[in-house]
């Protein structure tokens, strides 16, 4: 998603969703109706868990453009409270949990010619955010994407230095 300075979502509800946030430049400004209001930046993970309903606003009110993947998450168990957690400047490599969904997410920043393995796993979705990157006999490019299914001793390898984020997806 690309918002130009002042644009942005206006109060919108959800529910039953796992909503997960990367910003990828810029800053998006969240506000939702149980009353959280933070800055997102470039490097930090935002997750909102609407549960059996929330209302929230997404904004870029910086003076600069902004661009954030986002991705909704089915919870393994609809209903309950909202939840809201932001994760500021997420380590290459450190792997970020949503249980709730039956998911972890990977962030891997690479230097080209370096290798990550793709987790083992039933579903794994890859997104390059940044670069070009060989995943398997493909290349791919910022923006590109890949749903791959009994994925087993795969590599993503960099072509050029690139972000890359990596989900592993519970079955179902």
């Amino acid at each position: 998603e690309r918002l130009a300075p002042g644009a942005g979502f206006d109060e919108h509800p959800h529910s039953h969703t796992e909503i997960v946030t990367w910003v990828v430049a810029g800053e998006l400004t969240h506000r939702d109706s149980t009353g959280h209001e933070t800055v997102v930046r470039a490097g930090d993970v935002q997750r909102l868990s609407s549960a059996a309903g929330v209302r929230h606003v997404e904004r870029n009110d910086a003076a600069v453009p902004l661009t954030f993947v986002q991705m909704w998450l089915a919870p393994l168990d609809p209903g309950g409270d909202p939840a809201y957690e932001i994760v500021r400047g997420i380590a290459d490599s450190t792997p970020y949990a949503v249980p709730e969904a039956g998911a972890m997410l990977h962030v891997r920043r690479l230097t080209a010619g370096e290798r990550t393995a793709v987790p083992d796993g039933a579903y794994v979705y890859v997104h390059v955010v940044r670069g070009e990157v060989r995943l398997g006999e493909e290349s791919l490019t910022a923006g590109d994407a890949a749903r791959i299914t009994d994925a087993e001793a795969l590599d993503a390898v960099a072509l050029t230095q690139a972000e890359v984020l990596v989900w592993e997806m519970a079955a179902p």
